[in-house]
């Protein structure tokens, strides 16, 4: 295990195409975990938000910790807590204040004010990795961006009626930006495994959040639900990000993100009978199909000759 510490920040790691294509489905599968998270919040009845975050960090933490354990044992576990770094530090600072804000964000603003904030993530990593590493974009992937954010722009219009509040936005804005940088750190450090950096940022959550609460108790019912927002929806997405980000470019990662936008209004309609409006349909098809277009070219670019400078291939600088 290398520690970025003490390591020079590298290029844009070398990856074959059979690791990005692992890693395409990793990012996929953390992008549907985070989608269940509006639809269990909808169970939990307990309105303190800092509650509901420190159990939610809690089960995570406990989740995430068991499966390092698991995976590299207890030994191997704690070398990757010491072998992470100030990259995997600055990624669990990312992931807490995200996760943190995400839940705290819900009680101050629309949920479609949250997710416009989050279709811009792509857009900010991509601007991050060329301002902090000057990694270049292909211009495809300029292209999917913007239909993105045009996409997820007509799902949630019909909600934005002008009743904002700058404190909820404000924290939705804050997520957008901790998720860009977290995904271009992962990207950046594929060497450093990210896993105990998730952990960790979410044992900061827990921490502060536990420094806020009025109380927290919960009821047994309550319970059950924060045990799958904290294991299924946060602590089992991490992971799968923390391991598949480190495969594929960082606006590619970011992009991949947005299916959580578009698949969790349509959990919220099969599990609680909320019908999506026809902007919602519309605007989720329009981003459907740009993300389905764009992954469909970055298989096709992987059987052909790489070009330098280009997002997920390195520069011989």
């Amino acid at each position: 295990m290398t520690d970025t510490a003490s390591s020079p920040v590298a290029a844009s790691p070398i990856v074959s195409p059979q690791g990005e294509r692992v890693g395409f489905l990793l990012v996929f599968l953390s992008a549907l975990m985070w989608s269940f998270g509006g639809s269990i919040a909808r169970f939990i009845d307990n309105a303190d938000s800092w509650t509901v975050v420190f159990w939610r960090s809690v089960w995570a933490a406990a989740f995430l910790l068991c499966f390092m354990v698991w995976r590299d044992g207890w030994r191997g576990t704690l070398k990757l807590f010491r072998g992470m770094g100030l990259a995997g530090l600055a990624v669990a600072f990312c992931f807490a204040t995200a996760s943190t804000s995400f839940v705290v964000a819900l009680a101050y603003t629309t949920v479609a004010n949250i997710l416009l904030m989050q279709a811009g993530v792509p857009l900010l990593a991509a601007l991050f990795a060329w301002a902090l590493f000057r990694e270049r974009v292909a211009v495809a992937t300029w292209v999917a961006i913007a239909a993105v954010i045009v996409g997820v722009a007509i799902m949630v219009s019909e909600s934005l009626d002008g009743a904002v509040s700058p404190i909820g936005d404000g924290l939705a804005l804050l997520i957008a930006v901790m998720f860009s940088i977290a995904t271009v750190i992962t990207r950046r450090f594929a060497h450093v495994r990210m896993t105990p950096a998730t952990c960790l940022g979410t044992m900061l959550a827990a921490a502060f959040a536990a420094s806020q609460a009025s109380a927290l108790g919960v009821s047994s019912h309550d319970m059950g639900f924060l045990f799958a927002f904290g294991v299924v929806n946060l602590g089992l997405g991490l992971a799968f990000f923390a391991t598949g980000a480190r495969l594929v470019p960082a606006a590619v990662a970011a992009l991949l993100g947005t299916f959580e936008p578009i698949l969790g209004p349509i959990w919220v309609w099969l599990i609680h009978s909320e019908v999506p409006s026809a902007r919602t349909i519309v605007g989720g098809a329009v981003v459907v199909t740009a993300l389905l277009v764009h992954i469909g070219l970055e298989f096709k670019r992987q059987t052909r000759p790489a070009r330098a400078g280009v997002t997920g291939v390195p520069s011989p600088n």
